[in-house]
């Protein structure tokens, strides 16, 4: 009888054990992100992204509002922060190995890579995360969540953002996350 009650407890601590994930999500990370020095960070509802004046076409405009937040965090890159820029880097790659991320699209520009991924339906996301980094600028992730998604909407979307040469689109949106 002891060696049927160890047998289970052994299977029972074996079981325990596996079923555990060391894995960091992207929820987790954003989380932890918040607060640490040189990042910036946050929360968006969809309200502060379009005002009703907003000088986008409709199409634009209904595909912003199927998304309900965006989050953000960004690690501008320093001479003093390489080591932090390359750890960051690494563990938002780390991430988007999960299956649960789907590929969207892979971009180059102007330094800057940007992967896309998705998780959900393929005409039906809810969520979408652009992940960026580049030696100059830093490495971030702008995750938008949101129902039922179209992704030809949301890419349609996403190109059609102006960023300028000066990057001052970039410089007044986070000094609203400050």
């Amino acid at each position: 009888m002891k060696k049927i009650t160890s047998i289970f407890s052994l299977v029972f601590l074996v079981l325990l054990a596996t079923s555990c994930k060391n894995e960091k999500s992207l929820q987790s990370y954003l989380v932890d992100s918040s607060g640490k020095d040189g990042f910036y960070t946050g929360d968006l509802p969809v309200s502060s992204i379009l005002s009703a004046k907003a000088d986008v076409s409709d199409d634009v405009k209904e595909t912003i509002k199927s998304i309900k937040k965006v989050n953000i965090v960004f690690l501008q890159k320093t001479e003093d922060n390489d080591a932090a820029y390359q750890t960051e880097k690494a563990i938002l790659k780390n991430i988007f190995t999960n299956k649960d991320y789907k590929s969207l699209m892979t971009m180059k520009a102007k330094g800057m890579n940007v992967n896309v991924y998705y998780t959900g339906e393929t005409d039906s996301l809810n969520e979408v995360i652009a992940f960026g980094f580049s030696k100059k600028a830093g490495v971030g992730v702008a995750r938008l969540l949101g129902d039922n998604m179209n992704p030809a909407k949301i890419i349609e979307m996403m190109n059609s953002v102006n960023i300028d040469g000066d990057n001052s689109i970039l410089k007044g949106f986070l000094n609203k996350l400050l």
